[in-house]
């Protein structure tokens, strides 16, 4: 029996590229982004700075990990200390961003990378972690809810570039 060579590891600078590649195609399948501002976004730039976060991060407990079939970045997840103002950053971790490319969903990226930002959250000894979704992304709240994590009844508002507000909700779990 043959089975699929995928993983889930820390991001080596060398991922930014494929990081943003993954980034702007969940974007501009999403329209998380409006196509005007998508357009104008420089990859280069993007990939820079994604480089910089992996191999300069501001806080040691910040990570970025990708989910990987064979060589090849599927989708990413950061994870840090959450800086909500409720958050003790001692004990209160975050999935800041989990992005699996819109053409490999649904064969199990999402699920490892679930699995190595939670890990990684426990072992940098934070013993809870919050994730902030989007409140009309129904796939993700029930893909995040079905893995064991539940609202808080946190919500909050944030604005974009041109205007667009986007509501978000927070999830939480406790981690062992």
């Amino acid at each position: 029996m043959t089975t699929a060579d995928v993983s889930a590891r820390l991001a080596w600078p060398d991922d930014a590229a494929a990081i943003v590649r993954v980034q702007l195609a969940s974007w501009q399948a999403n329209d998380a982004v409006p196509a005007p501002e998508l357009e104008a976004l420089d990859p280069a730039l993007l990939a820079e700075r994604w480089a910089t976060l992996v191999s300069s991060p501001v806080d040691a407990r910040l990570r970025v990990l990708v989910a990987l079939e064979r060589a090849d970045v599927r989708g990413f997840a950061l994870v840090h200390p959450s800086y909500d103002p409720d958050s003790d950053q001692v004990t209160d971790g975050e999935i800041g961003e989990l992005v699996v490319d819109p053409g490999h969903q649904r064969a199990g990226h999402g699920s490892r990378l679930l699995q190595a930002a939670v890990d990684t959250l426990a072992a940098d000894r934070f013993t809870r972690a919050r994730w902030w979704v989007t409140s009309t992304d129904d796939a993700l709240r029930s893909f995040v809810t079905e893995s064991g994590w539940a609202p808080d009844g946190a919500h909050r508002e944030l604005a974009g570039d041109s205007g667009a507000t986007v509501k978000q909700l927070r999830l939480h779990t406790t981690l062992a």
